[in-house]
């Protein structure tokens, strides 16, 4: 199958890419670097650098790589920067992702993958874990813009015929992570402890999420091409941990045994404790995650590691 994977110089759209390389499909990644790197794509794969907001660039790829399935991760996904720019959040997440699912329409492409957001959407929930069919309730303009196009979805379906599934991800981590994230607190913790800083945790360290390790995540997008059709999945551990509990991981495995946080008032727009109830994704996409918290952590402790050797290697 051909695939087109939206923002895959990143994070996790890059293991997603991976994983579907690896499981024998022909890809693409439309990326516009503003927050991937080159580096992360894949050498089979054919890349497209461009902006989804940019319609005669989207157009263009659409007609040369003509995708059988659209995986769409590109977004502005900045919590901070959409409370402060929700303008610019709605333009990328929301009519960019139009654009694409136009042509999506246009060129006949079979089914589209949508990563969308738990956290940021269900707002701050009163019910544990969280089901899919919790209330929508997002506090910040990202959370608006992510659910919005799962609305988007459920209409060109009805519209047009065209399949979609929607994962809606806890906190994913893993190697790759951005610091710059709204979901980075791995990153930042090994980043901040590689450098010699104290780390910032904000609150006072008992705000819970629900973690996830990225290969797992890719799992369930390879899952997502043939299950779970005209399905919103939670894709996630079902397991809450807090802030202290991450920080803790990082610096026994960094060996930073003295390191103490520093504290912070917690930011606007973020959610005090979420988790979520994966069952659904068990019974319907057939995916449970397989990496437990503690080897995920090793994982990317390790990962982040040996990018700061490496780093200091070239200086």
């Amino acid at each position: 199958m051909r695939i087109l994977v939206t923002g895959g110089a990143g994070f996790i759209a890059s293991h997603v890419a991976d994983a579907y390389i690896q499981a024998g499909h022909e890809v693409a990644v439309l990326d516009d670097l503003s927050r991937g790197h080159r580096r992360n794509v894949n050498a089979k794969i054919q890349f497209y650098q461009g902006d989804i907001c940019d319609r005669s660039f989207v157009k263009r790829v659409f007609a040369q790589f003509r995708p059988e399935a659209l995986n769409h991760h590109a977004a502005q996904m900045d919590v901070r920067r959409g409370v402060r720019e929700p303008i610019f959040d709605a333009q990328v997440n929301i009519i960019g992702s139009l654009n694409l699912v136009e042509e999506a329409v246009a060129h006949q492409t079979q089914h589209i993958v949508y990563a969308s957001s738990a956290g940021a959407g269900y707002g701050e929930p009163q019910q544990f874990p969280v089901p899919e069919d919790y209330p929508i309730n997002p506090i910040t303009p990202y959370g608006i813009s992510k659910h919005t196009v799962e609305h988007y979805l459920f209409t060109f379906a009805h519209l047009y015929g065209i399949t979609y599934t929607v994962l809606r991800y806890g906190n994913v981590y893993g190697p790759r992570q951005s610091s710059q994230g709204e979901a980075g607190v791995f990153a930042i913790f090994c980043e901040q402890m590689l450098r010699g800083e104290q780390p910032v945790i904000y609150g006072d360290g008992s705000k819970t999420r629900d973690y996830v390790y990225v290969a797992d995540v890719a799992a369930a997008n390879v899952a997502a091409l043939s299950r779970g059709h005209g399905q919103l999945f939670n894709i996630g551990s079902g397991v809450p941990t807090a802030d202290m509990e991450v920080f803790r991981a990082v610096r026994g495995l960094l060996g930073k045994s003295s390191v103490s946080p520093r504290y912070l008032p917690v930011r606007p727009g973020e959610i005090q404790n979420i988790y979520l109830d994966i069952s659904k994704a068990q019974r319907l996409l057939e995916w449970m995650p397989k990496i437990p918290f503690s080897e995920g952590a090793r994982r990317t402790v390790e990962y982040f590691k040996n990018v700061a050797s490496r780093a200091e290697q070239v200086a």
